[in-house]
Formats: structure tokens, C-alpha cells, sequence
């Protein structure tokens, strides 16, 4: 019997031993397997905080991308719409301009005219019925070439009693007027001409001297104008 109860002894120890060690490799499997979870779960974390910096970058990228294209699009649109006007104005420009050369060839006609009218005394018209049907004739011919340069944009200007404007006289001469603020026309030698508001040819005109008014005005030189190319 002694025998037999060491055997069985033996055997109880063998199963306490083979359950210890089954306890202590079950609590290490399950620490490795703690320890395993834990790593995944931090890189999944830190995965997980890193993804919204980076589509932040991208959103701020394609937010940066689409400002420059709209800026790029706006100054195409711009460019695209200024050179739309100035191609116009210059279309414009040419059609009203493009006859400036034959008008202010032929404002000698109408400067003709003028003198023959200015040429002939009353007097000479009353005594003479033909020559007042000769000056009747030429008042009517002017008069209808006045009305086709207004009607293609030619005005005539006479600035009697107006102040010299370099833009648009030429001074022929000065003369002392005490009655007259200096600078102030007092005789249109010749009219000037504007086409379409543009100077064709400047008024020559003669202007007062003195300056009663004690008002200091500059004197323009004789023969001061500007350039009348359009």
C-alpha cells in the first residue's frame, strides 16, 4: 500500500505542477496578448490623430489653389474686357476722325467765303441790286457749308470777349485795353474749328493787354497754342 500511495502522491503532484504551469504560460499568452492590443490600439490612435492634420493641409492647399485660380480667371476677365473698350474707342475714334485731314483742308473754303462777304461794302450792295444778289448768293453758300460741317461733327468757333485758352486759340497780336481784364479776347482774327469736340484748327485771335482789375493772370507769347493734330 505504501507503494501504491506514493505513486498516486507522485501523480497529484505532477497534475498541480502541469497546472501551474498551464496558469502561468495562460497568464503570459494573455499578457502578450494585452500588450500586442495595446501597441495596435496606439498606432491606430496616433493613425487616426494624424489623418485630420493632414486633409486639413490638403483642404487649405486646394482652398489656397482655387483663390489663385479665381484671381487668374478676374485679371484674364478684366484684360479680356479693357482691351473689348479700347479696340472700340479706337474703332470709334477712326470713324470720327478719319475725314480730320480733308476738313481742315477745307476750311480754306469756308475762310474764303467769309472774306468775300466781309469784301463787299454795303453801301456797294445797296446801290447795286446785282451785287447784293452776288453777296446773297455766297451768304447762302456758306451758311449750307457751315450746315454740312455740323452735321459731320465740324463746329466753328468765334470767342469774342472770352478768355484766352491755350487749348483752343492762337494769339496773333496783344494791345493795351484799360477796360479789358488782360488775357480777354477783343478781336478772332480767324475762327477755329473742333471736330467731334477735338481741336482741328485753333481760333488766331488778338487779346487785351492790361489788367484793370489788379488780378494777375499770365500774358500768353504771340503765337502761343497747342498742337492741333487729332
Amino acid at each position: 500500500m505504501s507503494h501504491e500511495q506514493d505513486n498516486a502522491a507522485q501523480r497529484t503532484q505532477a497534475e498541480q505542477d502541469a497546472q501551474n504551469e498551464f496558469r502561468v504560460e495562460a497568464d503570459d499568452s494573455e499578457e502578450l496578448e494585452y500588450d500586442s492590443f495595446s501597441d495596435d490600439t496606439d498606432t491606430a490612435a496616433t493613425a487616426t490623430a494624424s489623418e485630420p492634420n493632414e486633409d486639413q493641409a490638403r483642404i487649405t492647399l486646394l482652398e489656397t489653389e482655387l483663390e489663385r485660380t479665381k484671381d487668374l480667371m478676374m485679371r484674364t476677365v478684366a484684360e479680356a474686357e479693357n482691351g473689348r473698350k479700347r479696340a472700340m474707342k479706337d474703332r470709334e475714334d477712326a470713324s470720327k476722325f478719319a475725314v480730320s485731314n480733308f476738313a481742315r483742308d477745307i476750311l480754306s473754303v469756308a475762310d474764303n467765303l467769309r472774306r468775300a462777304l466781309d469784301a463787299i461794302p454795303a453801301e456797294l450792295q445797296e446801290q447795286h441790286p446785282q451785287v447784293k444778289n452776288l453777296t446773297d448768293g455766297i451768304d447762302a453758300t456758306e451758311r449750307e457749308l457751315l450746315r454740312c460741317f455740323e452735321k459731320n461733327g465740324i463746329k466753328k468757333t468765334e470767342p469774342l470777349d472770352e478768355r484766352f485758352d491755350p487749348n483752343f486759340h492762337e494769339v496773333m497780336f496783344e494791345t493795351p485795353m484799360p477796360d479789358k481784364v488782360r488775357g480777354t479776347i477783343i478781336q478772332v482774327i480767324e475762327p477755329g474749328y473742333t471736330l467731334n469736340g477735338r481741336i482741328l484748327r485753333p481760333a488766331r485771335v488778338g487779346i487785351a493787354k492790361s489788367d484793370n482789375t489788379g488780378q494777375k493772370h499770365p500774358s500768353p507769347e504771340p503765337g502761343q497754342t497747342i498742337n492741333t493734330e487729332v
